[in-house]
């Protein structure tokens, strides 16, 4: 008997992927093996999961617990970077799915597999980031997309889960698409889509409703070249420290965002996030930026940081470029070192205090009292030399009667 090809799944343990299991055997005649990936996203035990894939039909069942690989190796990068898309996106799911797919070529190296297979539509960025990812790790390894590729619609997916009697809830109407991990939560479509529609509180899981907050809550977070290390000096491991920012930061509303972004494939979508943790972390590590970044490599880096969200959000987590940026950014991390204190409340989290060994604040030069050490008397030069490019332009334009006219002859 000739050996199957073999297809390897990200699996999450849901109706759609669970149906993708026998769905994609009986329209290809592969073998599937089912890979869950743990990456903060809460919910079922691993085991549980496994338990369900091969429960389905999956020859082999791969499970990952990447919690810490995914807060150290993805999200300390994209906080490095500060990154936001669009100036307001954390990069929740964007940053997920280039370490999924790590884990799906290993599996299929680990397996024998030459095809991999992912649960996204045909009009959204995951598709982009896995099958990129696939191509920049492995390049030999061909990919399918069952529901964009094979027509498993919900509603086969639910006649095909009750014919075979799988064991998974298909009554369920959730009006939502959600995606989770531990630096966030992505919420789209329903209702969502009309942009005139406000957020009910069932959109929301991460936070509380900013509206009736608790007590203030202040918090002091420990950087080390740029890394969270402690929370109101208690060290801890990245994941734990967005954990418990996640919970504290949570529970007063803050990290909500609402926004319309430009998709990779091109189309504008309504989205919701939530994002306690990731949001609160980059508040404080850009303004510890504040204090320990030169002026032009500060500028510089805000450029470097948009750039380096644009890549991440458009699938090009393995490209050169991005390779480029993260040195130049890990560079800038060597002084980003220090205490940021901040005040968590009513949505809202506010720096209120800042201190590091690495600092360029120098309070003797900053100060308007008693002990100043700035030297006012070099202003006036520095002025001239500083305005004279401007001057000069401005002669010119004189001469050649296109100064700026102030409405003079009309007094």
């Amino acid at each position: 008997m000739a050996k199957k090809d073999r297809i390897v799944l990200a699996y999450s343990g849901g109706l759609d992927t669970s149906v993708a299991i026998g769905w994609i055997g009986e329209q290809t005649g592969a073998e599937v093996i089912a890979v869950a990936v743990d990456v903060g996203q809460g919910g079922e035990d691993l085991e549980v999961i496994r338990q369900r894939a091969l429960d389905c039909g999956a020859v082999e069942a791969y499970v990952a617990d990447a919690r810490d690989e995914f807060a150290n190796e993805y999200c300390v990068p994209a906080l490095k970077a500060n990154g936001l898309y669009q100036n307001a996106y954390p990069l929740v799911s964007a940053l997920s799915r280039p370490l999924i797919a790590k884990h799906l070529v290993r599996a299929a190296r680990q397996f024998g597999a030459t095809t991999m297979a992912h649960g996204c539509t045909g009009k959204g960025n995951d598709q982009v980031r896995f099958e990129v990812s696939f191509t920049s790790m492995a390049p030999d390894l061909t990919c399918i997309a069952p529901v964009r590729d094979l027509a498993l619609t919900r509603d086969v997916a639910i006649d095909y889960a009750n014919k075979h009697k799988l064991p998974i809830e298909t009554t369920k109407n959730n009006p939502f698409s959600i995606d989770q991990n531990v630096w966030g939560r992505a919420i789209e479509t329903g209702f969502l889509e009309d942009l005139w529609n406000a957020p009910t509180k069932d959109v929301y899981s991460y936070t509380d409703d900013p509206t009736y907050p608790p007590l203030p809550d202040e918090v002091t977070i420990t950087f080390d070249q740029g890394v969270p290390v402690a929370v109101d000096g208690r060290k801890l491991s990245v994941l734990e420290i967005i954990q418990e920012l996640n919970q504290r930061a949570g529970a007063q509303g803050i990290g909500r965002i609402d926004m319309v972004e430009d998709r990779l494939v091109g189309i504008k979508s309504r989205e919701i996030y939530e994002a306690p943790g990731a949001m609160t972390l980059i508040a404080a590590h850009k303004e510890l930026e504040n204090v320990t970044l030169e002026r032009e490599q500060a500028r510089f880096k805000h450029r470097v940081d948009t750039r380096w969200a644009e890549l991440v959000y458009d699938a090009q987590w393995f490209s050169p470029l991005k390779n480029s940026l993260d040195a130049f950014i890990e560079d800038t991390q060597r002084y980003v070192s220090g205490d940021i204190r901040m005040t968590l409340h009513g949505g809202r989290a506010t720096v209120t205090g800042r201190k590091s060994d690495t600092s360029l604040y120098d309070f003797n030069l900053a100060t308007y009292e008693t002990g100043d050490t700035f030297d006012q008397s070099h202003s006036r030069g520095f002025i001239e030399i500083y305005g004279l490019t401007a001057k000069l332009a401005a002669a010119r334009d004189v001469r050649f009667g296109n100064g700026v006219d102030f409405g003079v002859g009309d007094l």
